[in-house]
């Protein structure tokens, strides 16, 4: 129990030693760091889950996820600990702020993969929709880019036309020659029941009529194969076209694709777009909780332990300060005097041994001329 609550406390970012002279404070700072430490499981849980969905891979996932969350761990114990009580309340506020916007652009960035694998099954029916949206207009393109299969349809369309109405016709020469035999009277037909000149007439034009549809019928079946042999090569070119295009449709399954998804998900039903903003709302308060906490929580005896060792800090520093700048300064003052002092020594000597040359030379300049003179 002790270890682990060290643990909550390293995960604070308290001061061990202040915080043990402290102990009504140790359950705050555990709650802060509890806080703190689930928020980074569920960075790392939300971050591999959306490396998952864009390699499809366990391994870089994982790796990725334990990085992102020790990242988004480190960076929270940070906002955490960098924030101190003070006595005017306003003053915490304006240091808070930009803490709190920082921790709410981390809740959207966590919540958002834990969003998407809580509505997987709905974003997984809209994907189902979306991919054969993608077929039906990947078919259809492939249609208006083969031409040549509706020209090739359209013939023989145009042939087995061409047999109907040889049928029609054959159809009706036998109607008009079974009503000469059996004495129907018609436009057509004499009204005589038997096999009479008419009925023979009648029977020829039959004869011919079938022969011609039978000899029209083999004749466009031979042309019809052909055609459709055509057509199964052009859709045989068009099928390897669409299987080019169906792995990119298969995959459309990844991050930006259930994104997508979501959003359209959240347009379309109001009770998921409300459940989608209780998410996020939530992740936001969890992520701003520990700042919360340290916000809306009392000015304690571990704060004020805390200000009294940093003002104890400082103070030793201005005193450091002090002394080394009366060192200094003492050293400076020092330097300047014996530096002066050496300097018009050397300039009296210098001064001293050109006198006393010069008087030389007059001297044995007057001595010349009084020889001279």
């Amino acid at each position: 129990m002790q270890q682990l609550t060290q643990f909550f406390w390293f995960c604070s970012g308290a001061n061990f030693s202040i915080l043990k002279r402290t102990p009504t404070d140790s359950n705050k700072y555990i709650g802060i760091g509890a806080t703190v430490f689930f928020t980074g499981i569920l960075a790392a849980l939300a971050s591999g889950y959306a490396i998952y969905t864009v390699f499809q891979s366990i391994w870089p996932a994982i790796g990725f996820g334990l990085l992102w969350g020790l990242m988004i761990f480190n960076l929270d114990r940070f906002i955490v600990s960098s924030m101190r009580k003070k006595e005017n309340s306003w003053a915490e506020w304006k240091l808070a702020i930009p803490r709190l916007v920082l921790a709410v652009l981390l809740a959207l960035v966590i919540s958002k993969p834990l969003e998407l694998k809580m509505f997987e099954r709905e974003i997984n029916r809209k994907l189902d929709e979306k991919k054969t949206e993608f077929i039906a207009q990947s078919k259809a393109n492939l249609a208006k880019g083969f031409p040549e299969i509706q020209e090739l349809e359209g013939r023989i369309d145009s042939l087995k036309s061409e047999v109907s109405n040889a049928e029609a016709y054959r159809d009706q020469l036998q109607k008009e020659y079974d009503a000469e035999r059996f004495g129907e009277k018609t436009a057509g037909t004499s009204g005589i029941v038997g096999l009479g000149t008419n009925a023979k007439k009648k029977e020829q034009q039959l004869d011919a009529a079938q022969i011609a549809l039978d000899e029209l019928k083999l004749r466009n079946q031979i042309r019809v194969d052909t055609l459709e042999a055509q057509i199964r090569e052009y859709m045989a070119l068009r099928q390897e076209e669409f299987e080019k295009q169906q792995p990119g449709i298969e995959g459309f399954d990844g991050l930006a694709a259930r994104m997508d998804g979501l959003a359209a998900l959240t347009e379309e039903s109001s009770a998921m777009a409300l459940a989608n903003t209780f998410i996020m709302l939530l992740f936001i308060a969890i992520e701003t909780a520990p700042i919360f906490v340290k916000l809306i929580s009392s000015r304690g005896p571990y704060d004020e332990l805390l200000e009294l060792h940093e003002e104890k800090v400082k103070l030793f520093k201005g005193e450091k300060w002090t002394f080394a700048k009366g060192e200094s300064d003492a050293r400076v003052d020092y330097f300047q005097g014996t530096h002066f002092y050496a300097t018009n020594l050397q300039k009296e000597k210098t001064n001293r041994k050109n006198k006393v040359k010069t008087e030389a030379e007059i001297a044995g300049m007057e001595e010349k001329w009084g020889r001279g003179i």
